[in-house]
């Protein structure tokens, strides 16, 4: 049994099961749903359906990171067990959580200075953060200690591959990541935008290709270009979706047939209440370890 708890944020977009079954403990984001605050506590307190058909309905969304006194409230217990921590946040290219949680690192280590609390910014998102936690339950199993499991996340973090589309541009237009000129013109193009996060975990828009069919088989081309080992690649591969159910299936049956020797099934989740109140609708990702993201 270790030492330590091995931590993440509701944005690492697993099920509620499924940190449990790992034994990675959690601490939820909130958001706005017309002005009413949730937890993002993974779907459970409003079912993704309800909240993605909200978002389509017209409801306006807005989110809110983990401050300070939360994180503190959060580590504090574990501490008192005599726990030491290894943290890892979303993507300080997306959001200032991190800030947050070093902060009430600093004041926790002043109140129980006998224990190690390491923050690591995961530079990632959604279901790829969600890959990276559960390729940390493996090295914390294998028997790795706190200051050698924040090393090596830190050391291949960006080594985890985030590709993703959308077929709906009207919240990326929403949240300024796209220009309205392009939102309009790429809707009547039928364009679906193929992006990734980069080396600083931000979303960049990368390839603009016409129509949905294309842009499927283009995400898997972009894994089959840059996963470790090509079409040999023997690891997992997770997909998230925001209420496009049968396109992520479409992608996993590509996956599968094109990556024969992948660690298990490709394991579908979606796209939580944080992410998606920023992509909205109709987007996919593909998240799989390969080459590392650089500048």
């Amino acid at each position: 049994m270790s030492d330590y708890i091995l931590s993440c944020c509701s944005t690492a977009d697993l099920s509620p099961e499924h940190l449990q079954a790992r034994d990675i403990r959690y601490i939820c984001f909130h958001y706005f749903l017309d002005d009413r605050e949730y937890a993002d506590d993974m779907g459970q307190s409003m079912p993704f359906d309800k909240f993605y058909q909200a978002m389509a309905d017209g409801a306006m969304t807005k989110t809110a990171q983990v401050n300070i006194s939360e994180y503190l409230d959060y580590f504090t217990p574990f501490l008192e067990q005599g726990k030491d921590i290894v943290h890892l946040t979303l993507s300080s290219g997306i959001s200032g959580t991190v800030n947050s949680a070093r902060n009430a690192a600093a004041i926790a280590r002043e109140r129980y200075p006998e224990r190690r609390i390491y923050i690591v910014d995961s530079l990632a998102a959604s279901s790829g953060y969600g890959l990276l936690m559960d390729a940390l339950a493996d090295k914390r199993d294998q028997g790795l200690s706190a200051a050698e499991l924040a090393a090596w996340a830190e050391e291949n973090r960006l080594r985890v591959n985030h590709w993703f589309f959308s077929t709906d541009l009207t919240f990326f237009v929403r949240g300024g990541r796209i220009s309205k000129a392009a939102g309009v013109f790429g809707g009547a193009l039928n364009i679906c935008p193929l992006m990734n996060v980069d080396h600083l975990g931000r979303l960049i828009p990368r390839e603009k290709i016409r129509t949905k069919k294309k842009v499927i088989r283009a995400i898997v081309d972009k894994m089959e270009k840059l996963a470790d080992g090509g079409t040999d690649y023997a690891g997992k591969c997770y997909i998230s979706n925001s209420a496009c159910l049968e396109d992520a299936r479409e992608v996993a049956r590509l996956v599968e047939e094109r990556f024969p020797r992948l660690d298990g099934k490709v394991l579908i989740n979606s796209i939580g209440t944080t992410i998606g109140a920023h992509t909205g609708p109709g987007t996919v990702a593909l998240f799989f370890w390969g080459k590392k993201r650089e500048n």
